[in-house]
């Protein structure tokens, strides 16, 4: 087995289940924004929660997607030709979520306001939705010939496994951003996402549940249960810590569900990084999609100086925003003055 191959697919997998972790809470507190947020002010404060730190944490979609292109062609067009219609709604999902991050507050009207509230925790379920699929087809396999295109329509990719991933994302989404409102907020806010935490974890987890058990039955090895078992155990203490009001403990609980979760899948899968549905023969590995020895080295050279560095600059951001948000940090609404002057 190639060194440079094995440690990118251990990278890859890093980012993006760092991209699920960071955007996560992030698109849950979208979704929430409909679900659970009662008036404006509410809304405000779920909006503020994230506001400094959401568009970095959609780097990590971006780096994840292009160390796939970069270190992996073959397996990024494979995986990326077949799926281009849900991706394309991922992208349209993400572009009116950013839109409307930066649009809701230019007109002091409620109808604007709903507009653009809409567009939020639409964009946000489409997104994460879209995303799971995408990673659970990565694990389960998708129609592709000895070429590694697709074989079939343009929704030859739709399965009950793209559906499962999907509700996999977004229910972890939902619960995790329940986690992290309770840690970042405070009041009455902080108290009923502390109830929905411990209300709703069970289900909210269960699909992923569902998806890294299947996995692991189908290729998974005896440290891929073992995994398995870290995870669930990490998912009962995060239920029993936001039961205690533990919100900081109950938030890294879920993390190490994740953490431990995303391994036993990738793990269990390893070395192949695409199945074929229709031959196993035809399985893309870490051997036959790989870049070639000179292209890793290089990557591996920029990654070991970029890495840190993007991560030092996160962790800078998240300590500087580190303090609660409550309704009393809020400025009244107002009218936005235009920046030109009408005649």
């Amino acid at each position: 087995m190639q060194t440079l191959p094995t440690i990118w697919f251990v990278l890859i997998a890093v980012l993006w289940t760092g991209y699920l972790f960071l955007e996560g809470f992030d698109l849950g507190v979208g979704m929430l924004m409909k679900l659970f947020a009662r008036n404006n002010t509410e809304r405000r404060v779920l909006l503020n929660t994230v506001g400094p730190v959401w568009d970095g944490n959609e780097v990590w979609l971006i780096t994840a997607g292009g160390a796939m292109f970069a270190a992996f062609p073959l397996w990024y067009a494979s995986l990326f030709s077949a799926l281009y219609i849900p991706l394309v709604f991922v992208l349209l999902g993400l572009i009116f979520r950013a839109v409307a991050f930066e649009y809701r507050g230019k007109v002091n009207t409620e109808q604007w306001r709903n507009r653009w509230d809409w567009a939020i925790a639409l964009g946000s379920f489409v997104s994460a939705f879209g995303i799971g699929a995408a990673l659970a087809l990565t694990t389960t396999g998708l129609p592709l010939n000895a070429n590694g295109d697709r074989v079939g329509g343009p929704f030859a990719w739709f399965s009950w496994y793209a559906v499962l991933g999907g509700f996999a994302v977004v229910g972890f989404s939902l619960v995790h951003a329940a986690a992290f409102l309770a840690l970042k907020t405070d009041g009455d806010i902080r108290d009923r996402t502390q109830r929905l935490v411990t209300r709703w974890l069970p289900v909210g987890l269960l699909p992923l549940v569902v998806w890294v058990v299947l996995v692991t039955y189908r290729h998974g090895q005896v440290f891929s249960w073992l995994l398995v078992a870290v995870a669930a155990v990490a998912a009962v203490a995060a239920w029993r810590l936001a039961r205690q009001g533990r919100e900081g403990w109950s938030f890294l609980g879920l993390g190490v569900f994740l953490l431990t979760g995303s391994a036993a899948l990738f793990g269990s899968v390893f070395p192949v990084v695409l199945p074929s549905t229709l031959n196993h023969d035809w399985d893309l590995t870490v051997s036959n999609a790989s870049s070639s020895p000179y292209t890793l080295g290089l990557m591996s050279i920029v990654a070991c100086v970029g890495i840190p560095l993007v991560l030092a600059y996160q962790g800078w951001t998240y300590w500087v925003f580190r303090k609660r948000v409550s309704s009393s940090h809020l400025p009244p609404t107002h009218d936005v003055l235009p920046a030109v002057g009408r005649v």
